[in-house]
């Protein structure tokens, strides 16, 4: 089973492990965010009170930009003990959550994980997420040299976002984090890009410097 975010008007979350991949058609990944939401409603509406009605839909609302509400893709955790509350990830079922909620778990969240693994993989992703705004770590997942657009690709693979590739090349330019190597990567698949290395360097005298995420929308 693969492992990936759930693409739905350019939002991912990866701890919801969804079974399909890159190739799988928007159309089926709109009907998974929309059984998302539908179960939620269903698990918010069993609330034995007006009250805890209230409380569990906003939650809902909150965490899965339910409703209009904005997305913010830091949440990872929040997502994962949503859905676990609401006994909607195969975890659930070998907990008593599952039974309290009367939830029932949706296939498309994928396997269960041993232990609390996918709890550990979300807060690990969240943190993640938060990190690379204010200290350069995505170059620790980079080759020594790469194309912008690679670094691009990493970026958007962390935060789950698609972004802006101009707005964010030119973020990279004023942040003086990256240099031009000289030379050339021609395994492009089109035209020829430039490659750029890291500077450590930048970083003296510097209290924080992260990669800017301008998101594409």
């Amino acid at each position: 089973m693969l492992c990936v975010e759930i693409p739905c008007f350019q939002r991912y979350d990866p701890p919801l492990f969804l079974r399909c991949n890159a190739t799988t058609p928007s159309r089926s990944l709109k009907a998974i965010w929309r059984n998302i939401s539908i179960s939620l409603r269903a698990w918010a509406d069993e609330a034995a009170s007006d009250g805890r009605r209230r409380t569990r839909w906003e939650r809902a609302r909150a965490v899965f930009a339910l409703d209009g509400q904005d997305w913010n893709d830091q949440r990872a955790l929040d997502r994962y003990e949503l859905l676990y509350e609401a006994g909607l990830v195969p975890e659930a079922r070998s907990d008593h959550a599952a039974s309290l909620n009367g939830g029932k778990a949706l296939s498309a969240l994928g396997q269960a994980m041993a232990s609390d693994h996918r709890r550990i993989l979300a807060t690990a992703i969240a943190r993640l997420r938060a990190k690379i705004r204010y200290r350069p770590v995505l170059f620790e997942l980079m080759p020594e040299r790469f194309t912008l657009r690679t670094l691009q690709d990493a970026a958007e693979a962390v935060t789950g976002l698609s972004l802006h590739p101009q707005n964010f090349r030119r973020a990279l330019d004023k942040s003086g984090l990256v240099d031009s190597t000289g030379e050339m990567e021609t395994r492009t698949g089109g035209r020829p890009a430039q490659l750029y290395r890291y500077r450590r360097d930048a970083l003296l005298g510097q209290q924080a410097l992260g990669v800017a995420t301008p998101r594409l929308r």
